[in-house]
């Protein structure tokens, strides 16, 4: 695992384009089935946008029918962390990457086993990295 990135809301502002610092940086949601890696199937790694850290593997990625990208589980255990969230009507549990606090979605406990979690992410806030097949390239 990296070090903690952390830089100031100008330093982000200046290096996102408005629609990625929007959902990463206030928490924004992008529109459903409107992101590029939803239907995506394949390998590689997914990397938080703003930082680089690898959150998630695209052998763990299932197709929930929600119109984001959905995983069973991080990358490691050390990839992302949870915090409640309750700015809209209903209480959510907000999905964050570890390294520089980027907000990437929201996990549900509706997912497939092994887990039974939906890790429901906005395709804004993550790049594929498709090089990261072998698990010794992305640490």
């Amino acid at each position: 695992m990296s070090e903690k990135k952390r830089k100031s809301k100008e330093e982000w502002r200046r290096e996102l384009d408005a629609d990625v610092y929007h959902i990463t940086r206030e928490g924004g949601t992008e529109a459903p089935f409107s992101g590029e890696y939803d239907s995506y199937v394949g390998d590689g790694v997914f990397r938080c946008v703003c930082c680089g850290e690898v959150l998630f593997r695209g052998e763990n990625k299932f197709q929930s029918g929600a119109g984001w990208p959905s995983f069973w589980k991080p990358a490691h255990d050390y990839s992302v962390k949870t915090d409640e969230d309750e700015d809209s009507l209903r209480f959510r549990v907000e999905v964050l990457c570890r390294s520089c606090g980027a907000h990437l979605g929201h996990v549900f406990e509706d997912g497939p086993q092994p887990t039974g979690l939906r890790y429901c992410i906005n395709s804004l806030s993550i790049v594929l990295d498709e090089r990261g097949k072998n698990p010794k390239e992305d640490r």
